[in-house]
């Protein structure tokens, strides 16, 4: 039976009024090529009984990911979660809840999200945090259309270190607008000062700065600053939170708007998604943030309540006023990092960092120990280091994942100019046998 309600009276009428005589003149734009020609040749139907049974036979064909050694980086990371995370977030108010729109009776899940947003700001140092944006990469590309809005200029300059799925959705944003998104250069894995400056001038709306970057170097943000503010330029950094419980907060390093992927923070790999990404910014920048924010108030009675505050969305105001298209937040990804920051304090997240920091350097010393195995770049690393090999990545990659071994990622994927450069990212759940077997099932191959 079909889904749709619509009778041939009301697809008539429908047609009529658009002003076109039939379906096929409606989708005329779409190339021959491309449509689908013939119906869709699926099997018979099933009974449930018969579709429970088809799907655990397929279901038994997945291979079980939590066995293997991770050593997958780039965005998306392989940290503990304790299990008071899950417990929590499985509780029915918090896991069947929709969007707040009405204030007065969505208290918990408001105060939730106003913890969370407090808890970016003492990660960060910045002064003011918003509900969460979908991912580190859109959080990233809204940063740079706030820098636009704020400064009325139309170059955005990005860092040739910044994850290159960032930049592709970052290019995207920016095109539809014609927004210039040009690049700053590399040398040796980091940011070219010298030919930073020269790019660097009164169009620029922003600089966007990732640290630690996609090759896990830490850049030299102390000396790009000053270039950046000396032109009105808007600084933009795109900051792994684990590794702000040991390195310099976006706050320390003067950056205007602070931003990046929340997964590290209580969120499992999940194949790729839901994240979410923290969006942080200065005070004077408050009322261009795109997105949601939670507030805390009194009542008529004097009683404390959260509301939604400062509301710059499209659903809220005139649609030409609004910040940004984005209209939610992802409050349970939120609520998680909420969870894991608040269990873990300033104190825990040191220590993850700690561990991260001093597993990956370990790794790094033993795999360069390996005949046709060096590392890549020589500045200083947090917990992500690229390994070139004599070898194919692709073929360590292969056949490493026969040992229940996640090697990294082969650069290649991104860059032909990356040719056997492994991306390796090491962290707290990383033990000394995991990656003594990692090391000694690479020397084989070597």
């Amino acid at each position: 039976m079909s889904y749709v309600p619509n009778t041939d009276q009301n697809r008539k009428e429908m047609l009529e009024k658009i002003g076109v005589k039939d379906f096929s003149e409606l989708i005329s734009a779409i190339p021959g090529s491309v449509r689908l020609r013939d119906e869709l040749k699926l099997p018979p139907p099933l009974s449930e009984l018969e579709l429970t049974k088809l799907l655990g036979e397929l279901a038994r064909l997945n291979v079980n990911t939590e066995k293997m050694i991770c050593f997958l980086g780039g965005g998306a990371y392989d940290h503990f979660i304790p299990a008071i995370v899950d417990q929590i977030i499985s509780r029915s108010e918090f896991y069947t809840a929709y969007t707040p729109y009405q204030a007065e009776v969505s208290q918990g899940t408001l105060q939730s999200i106003y913890e969370f947003q407090s808890l970016i700001c003492e990660l960060t140092g910045m002064d003011v945090a918003n509900a969460s944006m979908y991912d580190g990469a859109t959080a990233a590309a809204e940063a740079a259309l706030l820098a636009h809005a704020h400064t009325g200029r139309s170059e955005i300059l990005v860092a040739g270190s910044l994850n290159p799925n960032y930049r592709e959705v970052l290019d995207t944003y920016c095109g539809s607008i014609k927004m210039k998104v040009n690049t700053l250069p590399l040398e040796e894995g980091l940011i070219d000062l010298e030919a930073a400056q020269k790019k660097l001038s009164e169009k620029a709306a922003c600089v966007i700065i990732q640290t630690p970057n996609f090759f896990g170097l830490l850049e030299n943000i102390l000396k790009i600053e000053p270039l950046v503010h000396s032109q009105g330029a808007l600084l933009v950094l795109v900051c792994d939170p684990i590794s702000l419980g040991i390195l310099k907060t976006p706050k320390e390093y003067n950056a205007d708007i602070a931003v990046g992927e929340g997964q590290a923070m209580g969120n499992s790999l999940s194949l790729g998604g839901p994240y979410l990404g923290y969006f942080a910014v200065k005070q004077d920048l408050l009322r261009r943030m795109p997105g949601r924010i939670v507030g805390v108030t009194t009542d008529a009675e004097g009683r404390r309540g959260f509301v939604l505050t400062l509301q710059t969305r499209e659903q809220h105001i005139r649609r030409e006023k609004a910040t940004s298209n984005i209209c939610t937040n992802q409050a349970l990804c939120a609520l998680s990092a909420c969870i894991y920051l608040s269990i873990l304090g300033k104190s825990g997240i040191k220590e993850v960092a700690e561990l991260c920091m001093q597993k990956s350097h370990y790794a790094l010393d033993q795999l360069t120990k390996i005949d046709g195995c060096k590392k890549k770049f020589n500045a200083p690393f947090f917990k992500e280091f690229v390994l070139e090999t004599s070898i194919p990545t692709k073929k360590i990659v292969k056949s490493l994942l026969k040992k229940n071994i996640l090697a990294g990622i082969d650069l290649s994927l991104f860059d032909r100019k990356w040719k056997n450069q492994l991306l390796v990212s090491v962290t707290e759940k990383r033990t000394k046998e995991e990656i003594d077997y990692f090391v000694g099932e690479l020397r084989k191959l070597a």
